[in-house]
């Protein structure tokens, strides 16, 4: 059952909410459907940089004076933009809520992004783009993504690239913030010491007077790549101490989300945690990567499961014949029920950790429903503890081959 209630104002927005009347905080977190996938080019890179601006104030709220009043009071805000949506967060004390959110829903609603401001936060993100430049495992996963999406907007940076930004202007991002920043495109999401009937008058006041609408062009929509073969990069970057061996497979979007969720499981019983089959044969016993991980991220569209190791660059090709190997060996094979028992386990474990806050339960309900909807965000531990290891099997040979994915491999001088 969800345990929040969910509400869809006159004008569109959606309001979600849950009571946990023990804690004296509450959260409010705007997820907008305006991330990444809709830059048009030359604007890539906008959605990011719009979450910046979105900060420099409104004609009535001058820039700074939201977070000033936040300090104040001891709160914390928060913003991120992915390639799906930009969420915009605030935690504060429970009686502090009247007083900052109307604040928030003004930056959101009637972002200003004056020009000297526009300026000044553009030498921001610029510099923001060239620290992540000098991370080794961000130009890989970067490079990663590239491989995996070619042409498809899951391929390109979140960040733009430095040329990209020079080429914005305040009046396109004005004209990009008044397409996207429309009530039908946002969910607010109120969690904490806080009732219903209060958060919901907060929210429908905070959140009524979206400025005029405008209509900015919309990338078409590319239909995800399918791997044919192994997809190679090589990377040789200086000031590297240890190789990387970045392994991807496409995986479905929200439409199977069963199969995402044994992806999630496969993953976990792969390389997450000592016993993982990777991590146990390549690290523990033979020794031949310093570390090796997996991870699936559940996206919009598509999805993408990465196995990545850091290790000596000699080891590379036995490392990747390998993992093809215990591929292999998943799909022939199969799991075992104590390997089935400990990974159900361990994400059910997980998932329960990680639903413990106001600040948790906010994101995880603000996800969901930007990508799909809300309610689904509760039949995770469920739909784990489903997985018979037949099913597991069959997953990992239709999505996880082990002659068909992406690799990036970065190489020190």
């Amino acid at each position: 059952m969800f345990p929040a209630s969910v509400f869809h104002l006159d004008n569109g927005l959606t309001f979600i909410h849950q009571e946990i009347p023990t804690t004296p905080v509450v959260v409010a977190d705007v997820w907008v459907r305006a991330g990444a996938t809709l830059e048009r080019e030359p604007c890539f890179g906008m959605a990011h940089f719009l979450e910046h601006m979105i900060f420099k104030g409104t004609d009535t709220l001058p820039p700074g004076e939201f977070d000033y009043n936040i300090e104040k009071m001891g709160g914390v805000s928060n913003a991120a933009t992915s390639h799906d949506y930009a969420h915009y967060s605030l935690t504060t004390a429970t009686p502090y809520l009247a007083e900052t959110l109307p604040h928030l829903g003004e930056l959101l609603l009637n972002a200003a992004i004056p020009k000297d401001e526009f300026i000044r936060e553009r030498d921001v993100v610029l510099e923001e783009i060239r620290a992540c430049a000098d991370d080794p495992d961000w130009i890989g996963y970067e490079s990663l993504q590239k491989n995996v999406y070619r042409n498809h907007p899951y391929g390109r940076s979140v960040l733009g690239t430095e040329q990209e930004l020079m080429q914005q202007s305040p009046e396109a991002m004005r004209c990009f913030h008044r397409s996207h920043y429309q009530p039908e495109n946002m969910t607010v999401v109120v969690v904490g010491g806080i009732g219903q009937e209060y958060a919901w008058e907060l929210v429908n006041s905070s959140f009524a007077d979206f400025s005029e609408r405008s209509d900015s062009p919309v990338s078409d929509k590319i239909p995800a790549p399918v791997i044919t073969g192994i997809c190679r990069r090589e990377l040789i970057l200086p000031r590297l101490e240890q190789a990387r061996l970045m392994m991807a497979w496409i995986a479905p979007g929200v439409e199977q989300l069963r199969d995402g969720h044994g992806l999630d499981f496969l993953s976990v019983l792969l390389a997450q945690g000592r016993t993982s089959r990777l991590v146990y044969d390549l690290r523990e016993e033979k020794q031949l990567v310093q570390a090796i991980c997996s991870n699936f991220s559940l996206q919009r569209e598509s999805s993408l499961l990465t196995i990545t190791a850091w290790l000596e660059p000699e080891y590379l090709e036995r490392v990747e014949s390998l993992i093809q190997e215990h591929l292999q060996n998943l799909q022939t094979i199969g799991i075992t029920e104590q390997e089935l028992n400990r990974t159900s386990r361990s994400l059910c474990n997980e998932y329960a950790f990680a639903t413990e806050t106001p600040n948790q339960l906010t994101s995880l309900y603000g996800y969901y429903h930007t990508i799909a909807q809300a309610e689904l965000a509760v039949a995770y531990p469920q739909e784990i503890q489903s997985f018979d290891a037949q099913e597991l099997q069959k997953l990992a040979q239709k999505y996880l081959s082990p002659q068909s994915y992406a690799v990036t491999i970065l190489k020190p001088y």
